[in-house]
């Protein structure tokens, strides 16, 4: 006669079960007092393996690694955390989880995390000050060790619920705009130079910048550099066309190029605050039939993966992402070891972008059509 309830594939019976109401007897989970005797060492060296503190040889790390993994023993975090008032868990805060930018940033960090022994959450604020709020406000409940931020919020006011409850963070991407707190962050202002200098050295006179939302000071950053390029090369100040806008994306990007034709007269170029723009931009010219970079030169900016991929291989004024995600997480790591938030000096880093250019840009202003000079 068959059970009249079978248990699945490849599970097992309980043994030790008396009648349908008792409970099976379960091994006992190791603890760290199993370990320590099993590896022959005292519980501390065993919580500095664990907590990759320094202070342990080599060949004991190697040993009490050993027997965790053979017995099979899994810290408990939520203990952890009662003991010390936090997890080892950081987080990374971006405006757009999606953006190859911040994807590349994230990857960084999360090596510099991992070998600190810390593991990285992200969350994503798609650029609304609300969900930047309400994600700072959970990171605070979980107890996470340090924040890593690119804000939504110009003004920061959201980074306040960390002061209050003396959590670390550090300000990708911006500066503090109080002047209080570390930050990591590229001179968006030059990067602006640089590509609108580039298009104006090339011989275009009317440019078409394509910015992102107003209220995101990379883009309001970007468009400075952009007017003082303009300023030094000593041009009218209808040289430059501003676009605003909703978002980052390659769609706005697309809505962004469908503004650019309907320009009279047309701009010859066109420089975008960020590569998803810039290959929107892209997509509507081409299918528009409008040159590039013959009718109209393209530059982008970060100069993520893609842009060298493009249709037509993407300008672009070049972050240097993994060594701002690597120094962010670098100082985070510092900060959480330093003492509670304000009691000491804080680190502000500027970094410097570069131009790369491509075939979107790369072309003698004698080549531009006459009809768009």
């Amino acid at each position: 006669m068959t059970d009249p309830v079978a248990p699945p594939p490849g599970v097992g019976k309980v043994s030790g079960v008396r009648g349908g109401g008792a409970r099976a007897r379960l091994a006992p989970r190791p603890s760290i007092k199993d370990v320590a005797q099993a590896a022959r060492v005292s519980v501390g060296t065993v919580s500095n393996v664990i907590n990759h503190r320094d202070g342990v040889s080599d060949e004991l790390r190697l040993r009490v690694r050993a027997v965790i993994d053979r017995l099979g023993y899994v810290p408990s975090e939520s203990g952890r955390q009662l003991r010390v008032g936090h997890s080892r868990l950081v987080a990374l805060v971006v405006l757009d989880a999606s953006n190859p930018y911040f994807a590349a940033i994230g990857a960084s960090a999360e090596r510099a995390f991992r070998d600190a022994g810390l593991g990285l959450m992200i969350c994503n604020t798609a650029g609304d000050i609300h969900q930047e709020a309400d994600h700072l406000g959970m990171l605070v409940e979980q107890r996470v060790r340090g924040v890593l931020l690119a804000p939504a919020d110009p003004r920061q006011q959201s980074t306040e619920i960390l002061r209050r409850h003396k959590i670390p963070f550090v300000l990708v991407g911006r500066t503090p705009a109080d002047g209080d707190g570390c930050s990591v962050s590229v001179d968006d202002m030059q990067g602006g130079v640089l590509a609108v200098r580039h298009l104006l050295v090339a011989g275009h006179g009317r440019i078409a910048c394509v910015m992102g939302p107003a209220h995101l000071t990379q883009g309001q950053d970007r468009h400075r550099g952009a007017q003082a390029a303009r300023r030094e090369a000593g041009v009218p100040l209808d040289a430059l066309h501003r676009i605003d806008c909703t978002s980052f994306d390659i769609e706005s990007g697309r809505d962004a190029g469908a503004r650019v034709l309907a320009l009279l007269p047309r701009p010859t170029a066109v420089f975008c605050a960020n590569d998803l723009l810039a290959l929107g931009v892209l997509q509507t010219l081409w299918a528009a039939g409008v040159r590039v970079p013959h009718d109209v030169a393209l530059v982008g900016y970060d100069d993520i993966e893609f842009a060298a991929a493009a249709a037509v291989p993407l300008s672009s004024v070049r972050q240097p992402v993994s060594r701002l995600g690597r120094a962010a997480a670098d100082l985070l790591i510092s900060e959480t070891r330093s003492g509670p938030v304000g009691e000491h000096r804080h680190q502000r880093l500027v970094l410097q972008p570069e131009l790369v250019v491509r075939d979107s840009s790369r072309i003698s202003p004698s080549l531009v059509s006459p009809r768009h000079r």
